[in-house]
């Protein structure tokens, strides 16, 4: 075997053993796109939530049309509500047929529980939380390979974030945020994320460790498990 083959396999061996580290990292990596859209995936299951909307709605945050050509294949897409800075209609009808995505949302939410994997150690439960400007919203409790990730939405409600044990990530709005530190609410997460940011929105120069804000498109967390 001469020089030129043997560096060539190495070269393969090595970019083999990298895949494999890859699929097998045991993390799960949450994408903040805008606004309170999420791209979550643990290497085989793919979940989108709030997203695709309408970029820049309500002058909240626009996003890179490439989130929606480069989105994953047979997806979920699950929807707090539906207005237009956290759904479309139009995109989430193109992005099923082009995608095969399966949507979920206030309008079908008790078909939730046929996306309970066991093989993933994922679940969905919904809580309806309240939202001045809708009838029907709901927050969610993702389960995944033990972990517990909070979705709020848009509700300012503390009445059921209050009751919730053992959050590993809380992804809240900045007015149930404030809400929460105005009551003098303690709310069990080990992390919080907040997001639902406005482009232009002034942020505190000194936070905690474990408060994350989102404004930066694009920004990766990563959760171990």
């Amino acid at each position: 075997m001469n020089t030129s083959t043997q560096k060539l396999l190495l070269i393969i061996a090595f970019l083999f053993s990298v895949n494999v580290v890859f699929s097998q990292s045991n993390e799960i990596k949450i994408k903040f796109i805008g606004n309170c859209g999420l791209y979550l995936t643990d290497g085989s299951l793919n979940l989108y939530v709030d997203f695709p909307y309408k970029s820049g709605a309500y002058k909240y945050m626009e996003y890179d049309e490439v989130e929606l050509n480069n989105m994953q294949e047979n997806p979920i897409l699950l929807f707090t509500h539906r207005h237009a800075d956290h759904y479309s209609k139009k995109l989430v009808k193109k992005i099923k047929k082009q995608f095969g995505a399966k949507a979920y949302g206030n309008w079908n939410i008790d078909k939730l529980q046929e996306l309970n994997n066991v093989e993933n150690e994922f679940s969905i439960q919904a809580i309806k939380t309240s939202h001045q400007f809708t009838f029907t919203h709901y927050s969610y409790i993702i389960i995944w390979h033990g972990k517990k990730i909070y979705i709020s939405g848009d509700t300012g409600d503390l009445e059921e974030v209050s009751k919730l044990q053992d959050i590993d990530w809380a992804f809240m709005n900045p007015w149930l945020f404030m809400n929460a530190q105005n009551e003098k609410t303690t709310i069990n997460t080990q992390m919080f994320g907040i997001y639902h940011l406005y482009p232009f929105q002034k942020l505190p120069e000194e936070v905690p460790e474990n408060i994350v804000f989102l404004k930066k498109r694009g920004e990766i967390i990563t959760l171990s498990y």
